[in-house]
């Protein structure tokens, strides 16, 4: 079950300049799945930590049209403007139309000429960093489970938040693994960071308080109350990346 946060990370602005940034010139197409293209959009700016004029930047296009595509039920962006923010957002626009919701990862074809590179500890951190859900692998009294949380990074550790007795809980004071992950489907390319380390409750009040002010979102689980908070120290990290050439 989803249960605490999105983790922020600064990006630094690339694309075109700040005075280039014009209007999309593409009149408003078919609408497809009109509002959630937006939510996605916005969704996945923040997910970068990326301010509305910085995205715009990238995109090329003007931070009031970015506006009206996030804000607006009906808004839906052109087909060259769906491309640069897709590219200035490092996602698909298979991704922005929610191509592959419901499905599992993995449905698409190999790509020709993929290459496997291992990733170093600081591009791992980054990556890391860039994500809100992720997968914890635990022991329970039921056996090794595992389970999808949502998650900030905090000073190098891994944190979530989740209900005393669940089994994300089981997590507290033993070694566990925990993944984080992004595929893109319509490219056959992705990359997976796992982290290994030992879990621990956070129990100091003032730390308490300061991880309840970084939450920037209710848990998406709802129900019982999720006021544990558990972080996993780093001992050892490493990813791989599929790229496309």
């Amino acid at each position: 079950m989803f249960e605490q946060t999105r983790s922020v990370m600064s990006a630094q602005v690339r694309g075109p300049a700040a005075g280039r940034a014009a209007a999309d010139p593409d009149p408003p197409g078919t609408p497809a799945g009109a509002g959630d293209v937006g939510r996605r959009i916005a969704a996945r700016r923040e997910e970068l930590g990326l301010t509305r004029q910085d995205a715009a930047v990238r995109a090329g296009i003007a931070a009031d049209y970015l506006r009206y595509l996030e804000q607006q039920p009906s808004a839906a962006p052109g087909t060259s403007a769906l491309i640069r923010l897709a590219d200035a957002l490092d996602t698909s626009v298979a991704a922005l139309h929610g191509g592959g919701t419901g499905l599992p990862p993995g449905t698409g074809r190999a790509a020709d000429h993929a290459e496997l590179i291992e990733l170093g500890p600081e591009e791992c951190r980054a990556r890391l960093s860039t994500h809100g859900v992720g997968r914890i692998a635990v022991l329970t009294p039921d056996g090794l489970v595992v389970l999808p949380v949502n998650y900030g990074v905090v000073e190098g550790a891994v944190m979530f938040r989740t209900a005393p007795g669940s089994a994300p809980a089981a997590a507290v004071g033993a070694r566990v693994a925990f993944e984080v992950d992004h595929i893109d489907e319509a490219l056959g390319q992705g990359w997976s960071v796992l982290v290994q380390g030992r879990a621990r409750a956070v129990t100091g009040a003032s730390a308490v308080r300061r991880l309840d002010a970084l939450a920037h979102s209710r848990p998406w689980a709802g129900g019982a109350r999720r006021d544990l908070w558990v972080g996993v120290d780093v001992e050892r990290i490493s990813g791989r990346r599929i790229v496309v050439h």
